[in-house]
């Protein structure tokens, strides 16, 4: 799994443009204001969805702080899974990088404005074919976050819930 991430990971940042060659130790590039966006999501969380515990979550600050790694793991079922999140400052836009223990994966792409951080793709849908996907995270005043999952199978006409947790630090 760790191969696949790193992968993941590579594609995405060579396709940017993003990747670097350096000799020595590197040096962090993701000090600017820009990078620091999606920090509100950093900690140890408890989330529920509806007021019922759904899992909880650590997100941690990687990498020199360039990635936001997310931890995932749910209240039922052993569902495990891990995201990746950068600012990819060649093109201005974050990218998330998810995978779970049950195969799936997502990788979306967005960008932050008035407390939130919108990211969207496409991914196979419930029914396995290729559906929009849209996360939004919001930054909560008292600290919380709330994600906000939504599918669309008919390219954004109507959108579905797929997920709406709020975040509590532990």
């Amino acid at each position: 799994m760790h191969r696949i991430l790193v992968s993941l990971l590579l594609l995405g940042a060579s396709q940017s443009g993003s990747v670097a060659v350096a000799q020595g130790a590197a040096q962090s590039t993701c000090t600017g204001v820009e990078a620091r966006q999606f920090d509100f999501w950093v900690g140890s969380w408890n989330v529920t969805v509806a007021g019922k515990q759904a899992g909880t979550n650590e997100v941690t600050l990687e990498e020199n702080g360039c990635v936001v790694h997310e931890h995932w793991t749910g209240s039922s079922g052993g569902s495990t899974g891990q995201s990746f999140n950068f600012y990819d400052r060649t093109i201005a836009k974050w990218h998330q990088f998810w995978v779970d223990n049950g195969g799936n994966y997502l990788h979306l792409t967005g960008t932050y404005a008035d407390g939130k951080l919108v990211l969207t793709g496409s991914a196979p849908g419930p029914d396995g074919k290729p559906a929009d996907q849209r996360l939004t995270f919001f930054k909560n005043s008292d600290g919380s976050v709330r994600q906000f999952w939504e599918m669309s199978s008919d390219h954004g006409a109507t959108w579905q819930v797929a997920f709406d947790g709020l975040y509590r630090k532990r």
